[in-house]
């Protein structure tokens, strides 16, 4: 997420710079082929993140609530949003296929109407039919039964309250302990290695 975030945070900036539609979605574009546009080309590398970042203000990009609106995407933003709360949402009666996907939409378009220019209604059915899809698809009562099973034990449960309180066992990739070194000594002596 961290790069989505930094190419948000960049592009958002550059709209800002250019007072750009906040709407445009990118699909739009000019044909390079066409007969009748004259193409420059003014670099021929092709530009990086902190290339561009360089000439920009991503102080003011860093709001949360504009990057989410436009530097992501307006359709990524509610994919997420939407497919996080089907992932709970399911669990209550695990609905047939139809009252799921209705249940979806009406979450997606509700999530849609925050924004400060909505995608339209096509946009909002698709995201929400392929949540509604991929949940049905994956999630079952079944399913769901299981993963509590291999994952809440009450062996697993005892373990991780014992590691919350500092006294389980060091994870497997906590190798400084196997070697009776402090963590930070592991961490020096790999970096000159490396080095």
């Amino acid at each position: 997420m961290k790069p989505l975030k930094y190419a948000a945070a960049v592009e958002n900036a550059l709209r800002k710079k250019l007072d750009a539609d906040t709407g445009y979605s990118g699909l739009l574009c000019k044909n390079p082929n066409h007969g009748h546009w004259k193409i420059a080309v003014w670099q021929p590398e092709l530009y990086t993140l902190d290339w561009l970042a360089d000439f920009l203000d991503l102080n003011a990009a860093n709001n949360k609530e504009i990057v989410a609106d436009y530097g992501l995407g307006r359709n990524c933003t509610l994919f997420d949003k939407t497919r996080k709360w089907a992932y709970r949402a399911i669990r209550q009666g695990w609905p047939e296929y139809d009252q799921w996907l209705q249940a979806c939409y009406e979450r997606a378009s509700a999530y849609n109407l925050q924004f400060s220019s909505p995608l339209d209604d096509n946009e909002v059915i698709g995201i929400a039919k392929s949540i509604a899809k991929w949940t049905r698809a994956n999630f079952s009562e079944g399913t769901f039964s299981d993963y509590v099973f291999r994952t809440h034990s009450s062996e697993i449960q005892s373990l991780r309250g014992r590691k919350s309180k500092g006294g389980g066992r060091p994870s497997l990739n906590e190798v400084w302990v196997d070697l009776g070194v402090s963590r930070r000594t592991y961490f020096r002596m790999k970096s000159k290695l490396k080095g």
